[in-house]
């Protein structure tokens, strides 16, 4: 039997944490609402209707893709918000900002860009990643998850997870499952090729999970009812703070975990297993809007500002 264990936080423990600053930071077009990397590249999707490609080493942009403004109720010229990134090899995809609050589904290739999905389908699209080449995993907001096909420009399904508005879903590695949760604190984990619901997990948070993570068959959630929530194989369990938590992440192998948990924009890096608090990063000035271990040495995270933080965890201190 799985046992739920509690574990608080307190003020002396967090004293005891090694405080590290950033030793990069990149800046991007507009405040960042999400980011990928893949292969040495990072892609951050921004407020000002531009994807940004960063080289990591050098931590200079190599390339942007904009998309053309939209006009307000005025009839001024302004710029459609990103609000989701994805890439394969060199294709990019990404969500954005249309006409009468629907969602536009863009994709980069070829040093070309083209309109996957306009507003005529009526989509509010929240979320989508590649699957492969051909197929993108999509959320919407109303909790409605798609399987679209770019070949076929065709929804291979669509299921509705709950009533509950969505929140975020992460990949699994082999892009074959996806862990989803939305504002009840359920998560939910589907098999992308069939849309099925294989497991239910539920327990931990009680109210909105803002984001979630999905590696090494570990699932981390960080919550408004200011819970961590860890699922494993093993156990399921949570830490609790003192504010909400708006972004987590997983190392590769889920032995550690990342959390932005205080009002003042700083990250937690604790191991999965003993709970033990091991690093504060510090030095973000807007909320945290994604966290990625880049190796089990490096963090990166956006916030809602135009700079991304790199945290190196075994700087001297």
């Amino acid at each position: 039997m799985k046992i739920l264990s509690i574990l608080f936080l307190s003020i002396t423990t967090l004293l005891a944490m090694d405080v590290i600053t950033p030793t990069k930071k990149f800046e991007a077009s507009g405040d960042v609402q999400d980011m990928v990397v893949r292969e040495g590249k990072l892609y951050a999707a921004t407020s000002e209707g531009i994807v940004d490609i960063f080289d990591i080493a050098s931590g200079e942009i190599v390339q942007k893709i904009e998309i053309p403004k939209l006009k307000d109720f005025m009839g001024d010229l302004m710029p459609a918000k990103i609000y989701s990134v994805d890439a394969i090899d060199e294709w990019v995809i990404f969500a954005s900002e249309g006409r009468g609050g629907y969602r536009k589904l863009w994709l980069y290739k070829d040093g070309k860009l083209s309109k996957i999905i306009d507003e005529s389908s009526k989509f509010f699209i929240k979320k989508a990643r590649l699957i492969d080449k051909q197929t993108i995993f999509l959320a919407l907001l109303t909790n409605e998850h798609l399987l679209y096909d770019m070949q076929k420009n065709s929804v291979k399904y669509k299921i509705q997870l709950s009533t509950s508005s969505f929140s975020d879903f992460a990949l699994g590695e082999s892009r074959l499952e996806a862990a989803s949760s939305d504002e009840s604190g359920i998560v939910r984990v589907i098999d992308i090729l069939n849309g099925k619901i294989v497991k239910t997990l539920q327990g931990i948070n009680v109210d909105r999970v803002f984001q979630l993570d999905y590696k090494n068959g570990v699932i981390l959630t960080s919550g408004q009812d200011r819970r961590a929530g860890i699922y494993s194989a093993l156990e399921k369990s949570y830490l609790e703070f003192d504010f909400l938590l708006y972004s987590c992440a997983l190392s590769k192998d889920a032995s550690l975990g990342a959390v932005a948990y205080n009002e003042e924009n700083d990250i937690l890096v604790f191991e999965i297993k003993s709970k033990e608090k091991l690093y504060e990063l510090t030095d973000s000035k807007a909320t945290i809007t994604k966290i990625i271990f880049l190796n089990e040495n490096e963090i990166i995270a956006s916030s809602d500002s135009k700079f991304i933080n790199l945290w190196n965890l075994k700087e001297p201190k």
